[in-house]
Formats: structure tokens, C-alpha cells, sequence
């Protein structure tokens, strides 16, 4: 096969992605912000590409500089604001500028250079323009101490004296003290906003004076939504609420831009609220209603719509009969319907909802076997732009219609063209042992589809697999057969990768099976009660079962397999391998181990307590099943991974060495100090994959192990 960016890890490192996809109130200015890499090929910098909303004009790019920019929102219409660490030339000019660059905020007219209107030593969360007039919110990071959040310099002069004295200790009052990757702490967010009576002069290059209207408030706007009123009154934020036990819940708050007043727009003991969008009159909050699961019960989401006027907030149902978990919440232009995703059989289409019917009034937009994100109503009421990912195609901005069931999409000209995939999906499906049917999607080796972008997945053979049935000339181009399953454990195999991507594999001479078992989204509430608190149960016997309806293709070698996992399937990868030696290689990235020890060390741990019990924390623990394991296993993780703590592979490598005989460990470590859940760093990213690839080459082919170049 030809030398393409899934054989060149350089090249696969180096391509552009599209990340997010913004458009402008009045629907003139479509915005995608694209990661490429930075000057010295070490790490990934934003910039903002303008797309042609009519699809007629080539994407250009608006931002250009070492630091990268990161999409703030729109002012006034169509006015940009984005973030950045850039220098601003006048302070330069004037010997103005700051020691250690700042975060700032800038807008970009649409004719002439974006200027800088305001820096924050701690960085800017968010942004959110009012629809009308110059009015802005953001959540600004601030040291606790500073009376004022809106006052800079005291800000910067807190860090800086903690820096000039290398002090980076953080005393905690509260629970959690990390989340991810991140320590929180010392600073907290606060809502900070400007309007136009302090800053007549915004749009032509004046000085942003800001105000903070919560004070102090620790880390309970970590998280936080904002959505801002189209007159700029009001500004409606989701706020983490302390409870008992160390754990907290999302509510959502209105508060007043004149005064700080607040009043509480949604707060349910049982509930956490979020995402929210506001309608484009401002008189009605649609929000997500997160059922807070138990041990026994996973909970539901649903969508609701609070009258903002209401001083009560009673959320109202919307589509209460939909089994389906709403991801993001857009509103019509004429605030009749809202536009939602949720996860469906391995895809993520894009739903019309009526606000005032049941599931009746409920239609699927999209009809091809894509994912959707980052969905925009134009104000004309009839276009929707969006991000389509699939399996097999990368984010790219596409425009829908509002009303028509079923469609395809019209791609728009991206800033980036979609690479030709070394192979093709096909969509294999199964039956559970409680009789629940599973699908799966399954990546092999050969000619992509004719036309990838359009519908490359929906033009895939669909086929059941269950015997081979297959001819001498097709065994004989069969090829091993990777098992690759997804975190979560909430969640399906249904988008583009760039991390954990099938296509390297299938370039190597894989076929590479992405299945959803039990736990997994959008099958409905029965399909994650399945495996709900019973982890090693159906979810292990579901992936057996795709993996034998897969090792059944022609296209397929059943005697060469592979497992592989990250996070809640480096969990299940573990599982199996302390259950079965079928497999001939394992790997396992940031695997739990130890159920016991995870939800006592990991980043939410008030989460999983409200989740499993200590019963089967005992029952569905693969570190109980070690003496089992027998198969050559290359274990991944990162010290900075706060989800689930290093603790978990340093306990597995050290239950594997402690079995080793004297010959050696057949096993791998490949750890990686500085990098956290995800390995994100380029050159990181291209060990990665060359690791998994010389390890499962080497147990799977037979090929000599060859330790990557940097690791030597």
C-alpha cells in the first residue's frame, strides 16, 4: 500500500484537525478552530479558520501567531472575540509589556487587526457575547485572597510572589483537589462581565473594564456554563452545589449583570442540570437533566425547558417518553424546536425536538452513520451547520437542513481535506447470551469507499456475521483481527480518533472490531442496566460474542487476535485476560486494575461511590484474577492521569512481575511521566503507536521485537 498518513507516523502526527465549529447571531460568520501542530513539532496549537457559510469560497484562515488562539465567542452580530497568549503590540510598543505572558482577550473586527481588550494572569474558561450591544461574561481563574476577581494586578501579583519563590503548595477545604490532569487550585473561576455603560468604546479598540459578580467561590464554577440573555442583563451560569459526603451537584443560577443578584433557576436534590441554551428570545432555558445514578439504578437524562420569568423554575419535560440521552441542546431560530445529539446504534445523528410534544415529535434529522457535534440553527430557520465525524472521517463542517428526516449532509469546504483511508467498515452484529442483540463496527484492510465524506460507512456492506461462509482466495488475504474497546464506560464507538485510531492498525494488515456492549449509549436505558454495577459481567460475554461474530468475516484470520483498552476498556481488557488465554496479545492503557483501590484514589471518587458497591467492587475486580493471566500484555500509563491514578499500573506491573519466572517477563511497561489519561504530545503520541504496533506484531505475526528508536 502507498505511504500515507496512517503508515508515516510523522505525517499522521502532523495533520490538522478540526476541533470546533462556531457561528455568528446573525449567521454571516462560521468559525472552526483547527489544531496543527506548533513551530518546534512538540505539541498542538488552535488556530480560527472562516468557513464559507454558502459553501462557495475555500476556507482562509483569520489567526495566525506561535501562541495559538482559542474561539472566545461574537460580539454585536458577528463581531470575534478570541483567547490568547500572543504579545500585544502596543504594550510592547509602549514598554508595557508583562514579564510572563498572560492570557488575553481580543476582538477581531471584521475589517482591520484584532486588538487585545483585556489580560488575565490565570487565563479566560469562557466567553459569551450578548446577541445585541457589547455586552460579555467570561470565568476568569483568580487567586483566593483577591477581594475584586476583576482586579488584575492584585491577581498577578499573587502568582507572581507563589513563582519567585517557587511555591506551589495548595491548601484544601474542599473535595476534589484534581480533576483529570489538572491540580485545582490555588485559583478559582469567578464570573466576570462588562457591558457597554463601562465601555463605550469596546468595538473600536477600547479597554475592557470588567466587574466579578460571585467573589470567591472556591471551585464551584469549575465546570460552569454560561449563557448570556440577548439583551445582556442577565447571565445564566451552572454552578456546582457542596453536599455531604464530598460530593456536589450542578444547578444553574440567574444572575443579574447590573447587581450580582442571583436566583436559582434549576436545583433538584437528585438531578444534575446541564448543558443549557438559552432560546434566542432569552424567555426560556432549555437544560439536560442528569439523573444522579445509585448502585443499583444508572439514572436517565433527559430535556427540559424552564420559563425564565417562572420565580419558581419548575422544569418542564420535553420528549419525556425518548430513550435517548440528549449530548448538546441547540434551539430553532423561531424557538419551536430544539435541535439535539445523542448517541444511536453507533452513530450520533443530529434530532428536531418539539418543545411542546412527547417522543412523537422526536425526527431524525440525519440519516447516514456519522456523529455530530457543535450544531448551530442559522437565524434564516433553515440551515444547520455542524462538525460530521464518522468511523471513517474525520470532523468536517457540513450544512443540514431543519425540517427534512434522513438526510445526507452538503459538505462545506473545510480548512482541511479528509484523508483516503487504508481499508473499509462494515457493521457486524450478534446476539448477547441474555438474547439482546449487539452490533459492532469492523475496519478492514482494502479500497476505501468511493466517497468517504458523503456517507464512506453508509455505503459499507452490512452484513451479520455469524458463520464465514467464505471462499479459499478470501482465507487466503485473511488478516488478524485486533479487538479494540472503548472508555467510558458510558459511551459508543461511534466518531473519528485521532488517539486511539483503527485505521493505523488497519494499515499494519489488521481488521480492527470497534464493539458496543452493555454500558454502552444510545441502545437505551435497558441496554446500560446490563452491565450496570456488574462490570465483568455482560459487558465481557458481549464483546466475546462481536469478537466471534467477527472472527466468522472471510476477510478475517480467527487464530490471530489481539484485545485492546483504554481506560474502562483497558479495565475490560484486563477482565478478560485474568478469564481467557484466547487472545495472543493484550494491551492495556490506563487500565483499572483494582476497583477497590481506583474509586478510592480517583479524581471523583464521590462518583463511584454513588455507583457500585463495595460487593462489587469485590465481584468485578480483575486484580483478583491475576494468577490467571497468562498472556504477554503491554501495559500504558501516564503519572499525571488523575482519573485513574498510576497506582492502578504500577499494582497490575508489579502482580505481573511478581509471576514471572526466570527466563524473564514476556510483559511491557511503557510509562510516561508527564503525560496524563490521554497521550497527547506529538512525539508521545508517535511512540505510542509504534510501542502497540512492534508488541502486537511481534506476539500476533511472529515479527522480532524491535523497541522503538526514542526508547532505546
Amino acid at each position: 500500500m502507498a505511504e500515507s498518513i496512517f503508515t508515516d507516523r510523522d505525517a499522521f502526527a502532523a495533520a490538522t484537525r478540526v476541533i470546533g465549529l462556531h457561528l455568528s447571531p446573525d449567521g454571516t460568520v462560521l468559525v472552526a478552530e483547527v489544531a496543527h501542530l506548533d513551530a518546534k513539532a512538540t505539541g498542538y496549537l488552535t488556530a480560527l479558520w472562516a468557513v464559507d457559510p454558502q459553501g462557495a469560497e475555500p476556507a482562509r484562515r483569520l489567526t495566525r501567531s506561535t501562541e495559538g488562539e482559542s474561539f472566545g465567542g461574537f460580539l454585536a452580530g458577528s463581531t470575534l472575540m478570541f483567547t490568547s497568549r500572543r504579545p500585544n503590540p502596543l504594550a510592547v510598543a509602549t514598554g508595557d509589556a508583562a514579564d510572563t505572558p498572560r492570557t488575553g482577550l481580543w476582538v477581531l473586527p471584521a475589517h482591520g487587526e484584532a486588538y487585545q481588550v483585556t489580560t488575565r494572569s490565570g487565563g479566560v474558561d469562557s466567553v459569551v457575547g450578548a446577541r445585541s450591544g457589547a455586552t460579555i461574561a467570561m470565568l476568569a481563574r483568580t487567586m483566593p485572597g483577591t477581594g475584586d476577581g476583576a482586579d488584575e494586578t492584585t491577581d498577578a501579583g499573587r502568582r507572581g510572589r507563589r513563582a519567585t519563590r517557587k511555591v506551589t503548595a495548595i491548601l484544601h477545604s474542599s473535595y476534589p483537589v484534581r480533576f483529570w490532569d489538572s491540580d485545582l487550585g490555588p485559583d478559582g473561576a469567578r464570573l466576570l462581565v462588562a457591558n457597554p455603560i463601562d465601555d463605550p468604546g469596546l468595538l473600536s479598540g477600547g479597554t475592557l473594564s470588567l466587574r466579578d459578580l460571585t467573589g470567591d467561590v472556591g471551585q464551584l464554577l469549575r465546570e460552569a456554563e454560561l449563557q448570556l440573555s440577548p439583551d445582556g442583563t442577565t447571565v445564566y451560569v451552572t454552578v456546582a452545589r457542596a453536599e455531604a459526603g464530598g460530593s456536589t451537584r450542578s444547578t444553574v443560577l440567574a444572575v443579574d449583570v447590573d447587581s450580582g443578584q442571583q436566583r436559582v433557576m434549576a436545583d433538584q436534590p437528585a438531578v444534575n442540570f446541564g448543558p443549557i441554551a438559552l432560546s434566542p428570545d432569552g424567555s426560556r432555558l432549555a437544560v439536560v437533566m442528569e439523573e444522579r445514578p445509585t448502585p443499583e439504578r444508572a439514572g436517565d437524562t433527559r430535556l427540559a425547558v424552564i420559563d425564565v420569568t417562572d420565580p419558581v423554575g419548575i422544569p418542564r419535560p420535553v420528549a419525556a417518553a425518548w430513550d435517548r440521552w440528549p449530548l448538546t441542546v441547540t434551539w430553532s431560530a423561531d424557538g419551536s424546536a430544539l435541535f439535539v445529539t445523542a448517541d444511536q446504534a453507533g452513530r450520533c445523528p443530529v434530532f428536531r425536538v418539539d418543545v411542546t410534544a412527547d417522543a412523537a415529535g422526536v425526527v431524525q434529522l440525519t440519516g447516514d452513520d456519522a456523529a455530530y457535534s457543535h450544531v448551530h440553527a442559522a437565524p434564516d430557520g433553515e440551515r444547520l451547520f455542524a462538525l460530521r465525524a464518522a468511523i471513517d472521517a474525520p470532523p468536517a463542517p457540513v450544512v443540514l437542513d431543519t425540517t427534512v428526516a434522513d438526510q445526507r449532509p452538503h459538505l462545506l469546504l473545510g480548512p482541511t481535506p479528509p484523508p483516503r483511508l487504508p481499508g473499509r467498515v462494515e457493521e457486524v452484529t450478534a446476539t448477547a447470551l441474555d438474547g439482546t442483540p449487539l452490533r459492532a463496527w469492523l475496519c478492514l484492510p482494502g479500497e476505501p469507499a468511493d466517497d468517504s465524506m458523503a456517507d464512506s460507512v453508509g455505503a459499507s456492506v452490512r452484513t451479520s456475521m455469524g458463520a464465514s461462509g467464505s471462499d479459499p482466495a478470501a482465507e487466503s488475504a485473511a488478516v488478524p483481527l485486533a479487538l479494540w474497546i472503548h472508555g467510558g464506560p458510558l459511551a459508543s464507538w461511534n466518531s473519528w480518533s485521532w488517539r486511539w485510531n483503527p485505521w493505523v492498525m488497519v494499515a499494519r494488515g489488521y481488521a480492527v472490531l470497534l464493539p458496543d456492549p452493555a454500558l454502552s449509549t444510545g441502545y437505551g436505558a435497558a441496554f446500560i442496566a446490563r452491565g450496570w454495577g456488574a462490570w465483568g459481567d455482560h459487558p465481557y460475554t458481549d464483546v466475546i460474542a462481536l469478537t466471534d461474530a467477527a472472527a466468522a468475516h472471510p476477510g478475517v484470520d480467527p487464530t490471530r487476535q489481539a484485545v485492546m483498552g483504554g481506560s474502562f476498556g483497558g479495565y475490560l481488557t484486563n477482565w478478560i485476560l485474568g478469564h481467557t488465554d484466547r487472545f495472543a496479545v493484550g494491551v492495556t492503557h490506563a487500565g483499572i486494575y483494582a476497583l477497590d483501590q481506583f474509586a478510592r484514589t480517583t479524581d471523583v471518587s464521590s462518583y463511584w461511590a454513588q455507583t457500585m458497591t463495595a460487593a462489587a467492587e469485590q465481584t468485578y475486580s480483575p486484580h483478583r484474577h491475576v494468577d490467571q493471566w497468562s498472556t504477554p500484555t503491554l501495559v500504558i500509563h501516564g503519572d499525571h492521569d488523575y482519573r485513574v491514578p498510576i497506582g492502578e499500573a504500577l499494582r497490575l506491573w508489579w502482580d505481573l512481575a511478581e509471576r514471572s519466572g526466570e527466563s524473564g517477563s514476556a510483559h511491557r511497561f511503557l510509562y510516561f511521566p508527564d503525560e496524563a489519561h490521554w497521550v497527547l504530545s506529538p512525539e508521545h503520541s508517535k511512540i505510542w503507536y509504534d510501542t502497540v504496533l512492534a508488541f502486537v506484531d511481534h506476539h500476533v505475526k511472529g515479527t522480532p521485537w524491535q523497541t522503538p528508536d526514542l526508547l532505546r
